[in-house]
C-alpha cells in the first residue's frame, strides 16, 4: 500500500435543506467582523443567507470565469470593509473567487502566489476563514485547496492547504431548476474528476473508494438529469455527491492529461470547462491505452479494467470498454466536439506544449510523450 496523506475541509455538511446552516457558520467565522458574500450571476440562493447573517455584509458578484483583475477588485473591497470572513454561494467561479479573496486579503497580490504566470510564493500571512455553499454540481471547489483564475489566455492556480474551506455546506436541493447546459457540463466535469483520480499514478485506497462511490452516483443520475432535469431528489443527491467526492479525489490523488489539455484549451478558446473535459476524455484514455502497449504496466491496466467494470456494469469488461462506454455517454449527452468549441489546427502545438507542462498532467497514469498527447487531441477531434 502506498503512503498517502489526506487534506479535507474541517467541516463538511451534506444533505437536503442544510444550506441555511451556512449563515450561522459564517457569523461564527467572522467573529464580530464584516463578511464578504461572493455570489454568481444569480442572487437566488444567496439572498436568504444574506438576510440571516448578523454581520455587516459586502456583496461581490463573480460573473463568468474568475480573472486576476476581478479577484484584485474583490480583494480591494474586502480590505476597505475590514472583512474577517468570506461566504461563497454559487458555482465554481464564485467559490474560486471566494477562496482567492480569502487567501489574498492579508497576502499581497495574486501574481505573488500564482503558479506559471506568477512567482508561486507560499502564503505566509493569515488566510481568512471562508464558507462554501455550492449551487451547481461540477467543480467540487468547495472541498479543494486551489482556486483557478484566468490570467490573459492562461488558466492558473492559486494553491495552498490554507485555502480549504472552514466549512463546506452541500445542499442538493440548490440544484433544483438548474438549466440543462450547466447541469450537463458540470456533471461531466465531476465525472472526469472521478475517472482521472481513479486512474491516477497518485491514487490511494481512500480516493479509490470515494471515486468508485462517486462514479456510481454520477453514472446513475447524470443521463437522467440531462433528460428529465433535477426534480427527483435522488438525482440531485447523486449529482451533488459526485461533485463533492470528485473534488476530494482530485485534491488528494491529482487528475491527468484530460484536465491538462482542458485547462490550457479553456484559456485559449474560452469554452466551458466541463464541455472541454468531456470532449478530451475518450481521446486521452485511448492514447493512454496505446501508450501502455509501448510501456506495459499491469497496475495501470488493472485500473482501466476496474473502470471498465464500473462504467459498463459488466464483470470482466476489458480496458477498451471503458473508453468506448465513456465516449458513448459523452456523445449521448450532446456535448459539442472540439472543433465546435473553437479548436483549430494552428492551436494544437501550443495546446500540447501547455498540457505537457500542466500540473494536472503530472498525475496521468502513464507519462505521455508530445507525440502521444498530440495523438490524444487528434482522436478527440
Amino acid at each position: 500500500m502506498p503512503s498517502f496523506a489526506l487534506t479535507l475541509p474541517g467541516d463538511i455538511r451534506f444533505g437536503a435543506g442544510r444550506a441555511g446552516e451556512a449563515a450561522a457558520l459564517t457569523d461564527q467565522a467572522a467573529d464580530g467582523g464584516a463578511v464578504l458574500l461572493v455570489t454568481g450571476a444569480s442572487d437566488r440562493h444567496a439572498a436568504p443567507l444574506r438576510a440571516q447573517l448578523k454581520a455587516p455584509v459586502v456583496t461581490v458578484r463573480a460573473e463568468g470565469e474568475p480573472t486576476v483583475e476581478a479577484v484584485q477588485a474583490a480583494v480591494a473591497q474586502a480590505r476597505q470593509a475590514n472583512v474577517t470572513a468570506v461566504l461563497g454561494v454559487g458555482g465554481g467561479s464564485a467559490l474560486d473567487t471566494a477562496k482567492a479573496v480569502a487567501a489574498l486579503v492579508h497576502n499581497g497580490e495574486p501574481l505573488d502566489h500564482l503558479e506559471v504566470v506568477g512567482h508561486g510564493r507560499p502564503l505566509t500571512g493569515p488566510v481568512l476563514p471562508w464558507i462554501a455553499v455550492p449551487t451547481t454540481a461540477g467543480t467540487g471547489s468547495e472541498v479543494t485547496r486551489n482556486a483557478v483564475l484566468t490570467a490573459g489566455r492562461v488558466k492558473v492556480s492559486l494553491r495552498s492547504p490554507a485555502l480549504l474551506a472552514r466549512a463546506a455546506v452541500v445542499d442538493p436541493d440548490l440544484l433544483q431548476g438548474l438549466p440543462r447546459t450547466p447541469l450537463v457540463h458540470g456533471g461531466l466535469d465531476a465525472l472526469v474528476q472521478l475517472v482521472e483520480p481513479l486512474l491516477s499514478c497518485r491514487a490511494n485506497p481512500v480516493t479509490d473508494a470515494l471515486a468508485r462511490q462517486g462514479l456510481t452516483a454520477s453514472l446513475r443520475s447524470l443521463p437522467r438529469a440531462a433528460a428529465e432535469g433535477t426534480d427527483d431528489p435522488q438525482v440531485r443527491e447523486d449529482l451533488a455527491l459526485a461533485s463533492m467526492l470528485g473534488g476530494i479525489c482530485l485534491a488528494n490523488a491529482g487528475l491527468g492529461a484530460v484536465h491538462g489539455l482542458a485547462g490550457v484549451a479553456g484559456g485559449m478558446l474560452g469554452a466551458p470547462h466541463g464541455a472541454l473535459c468531456a470532449a478530451f476524455l475518450a481521446g486521452v484514455l485511448q492514447a493512454d491505452l496505446e501508450a501502455l502497449r509501448r510501456a506495459p504496466d499491469q497496475s495501470v491496466q488493472n485500473r482501466f479494467e476496474a473502470l471498465a467494470e464500473l462504467v459498463t456494469r459488466t464483470t470482466g469488461a476489458g480496458a477498451e470498454k471503458a473508453v468506448s462506454a465513456l465516449g458513448d455517454l459523452v456523445r449521448s449527452l450532446g456535448v459539442p466536439g472540439l472543433d465546435e468549441l473553437g479548436l483549430r489546427d494552428e492551436h494544437v502545438a501550443e495546446l500540447v506544449e501547455g498540457a505537457a507542462a500542466a500540473s494536472s498532467t503530472k498525475a496521468n497514469p502513464i507519462s505521455l510523450t508530445v507525440v502521444e498527447l498530440t495523438r490524444a487531441v487528434e482522436i478527440s477531434r
